[in-house]
């Protein structure tokens, strides 16, 4: 057994959060697992461990949330996201259920309508700006539509979901800052009823499954809490990040554009060479062995997916955006558990 190497970086500073790629090498270059002095977490770092990790939930647990503060871990009770097995199980069947490409079929005809139609608008411009009338405008009625949502949720989505996302880290001022409106969106959800939503909708399908049972009873507004909260920011990000990088390689978007076939991967390229979400966050159940380093039972853990994105041991030649690469195996949604 070695000693864990230390490191002093805030993953949280400004400067991390506008470029992190620098500060995940050089935690790479100290170590598979590295204890971060200035935030008091074991950080795992490689794509190996990282990707080990997320499929034990027996000695990596989500029940204590996937925060960094307790006051978004308290909030995130009751979802998928804060829970292991066997509880977790139904939480995400009955997220799962209703994304099936046979229950969304319909849906998808009217998200590729609604697509179309604004592109042609976009078109007929001289400019627009990617992020306010793409990134932005998109996604938040496709959400909106998905979930069923109406009236007040619809108008304050945007605000809601980016400040959910904004809470997951410690509590410095950014995170302090946007707790107020992620509280908002905890209050709206905490009180939300089927009646609330469009028939049809996946919200509506939810509180049908809490109704048979499938899931606990109250179940439903959390995982409808979970879906505005966790899914509405990377989405913005996905296609902030697809626009980014388009115009920084522009020989890749020519690719791209030549041959079609290839949007599949070069999507997948995106989620792995700008991670939607860099940090999420898993606490050992007891001491745990990662890379010849023992992790303290209790201990919190910083799992840096854009980190593992990034391992030279993984990927080659990680800093190259190629639209060719097709990486499936990317963690920026995570892992799952094995199917086996």
């Amino acid at each position: 057994m070695t000693s864990v190497p230390q490191s002093g970086i805030d993953l949280w500073a400004d400067d991390v959060l506008v470029d992190p790629y620098p500060a995940y090498r050089a935690l790479r270059e100290l170590g598979e697992v590295v204890y971060l002095t200035h935030s008091k977490l074991y950080a795992l770092t490689g794509y190996d461990v990282i990707k080990d990790a997320l499929a034990d939930p027996t000695r990596f647990s989500s029940a204590q949330g996937v925060g960094f503060n307790d006051g978004v871990n308290r909030a995130l009770q009751g979802t998928s996201l804060a829970s292991d097995p066997p509880e977790h199980t139904p939480l995400r069947a009955a997220l799962s259920e209703n994304l099936t490409p046979r229950a969304l079929r319909g849906l998808g005809e009217q998200i590729k309508a609604n697509a179309q139609a604004l592109v042609a608008r976009l078109v007929k411009r001289p400019s627009f700006d990617a992020i306010d009338d793409i990134a932005r405008r998109f996604p938040i009625g496709v959400v909106a539509d998905l979930v069923g949502f109406q009236g007040e949720a619809r108008a304050n989505m945007l605000r809601w979901g980016q400040a959910a996302m904004e809470v997951i880290g410690p509590m410095n001022q950014r995170t302090a800052e946007n707790f107020p409106v992620a509280g908002e969106l905890y209050g709206h959800c905490s009180q939300i009823t089927q009646d609330a939503l469009t028939p049809g909708s996946v919200g509506w399908g939810v509180f049908e499954a809490e109704r048979k049972g499938i899931v606990p009873e109250g179940a439903a507004r959390h995982i409808i809490h979970q879906y505005l909260g966790a899914g509405l920011d990377t989405t913005l990000a996905a296609i902030g990040n697809t626009v980014a990088l388009f115009g920084r390689f522009p020989e890749e978007f020519a690719k791209v554009r030549d041959d079609l076939s290839l949007v599949p991967s070069a999507f997948n390229e995106v989620l792995r060479y700008y991670s939607p979400v860099h940090v999420w966050s898993r606490v050992a159940t007891q001491d745990v062995e990662v890379g010849n380093v023992k992790i303290p039972g209790g201990s919190r853990i910083a799992i840096i997916l854009g980190a593992g994105n990034h391992d030279p041991r993984h990927y080659k030649d990680p800093e190259v955006f190629d639209v060719t690469r097709n990486p499936i195996d990317h963690l920026s949604f995570g892992s799952g558990l094995p199917t086996s």
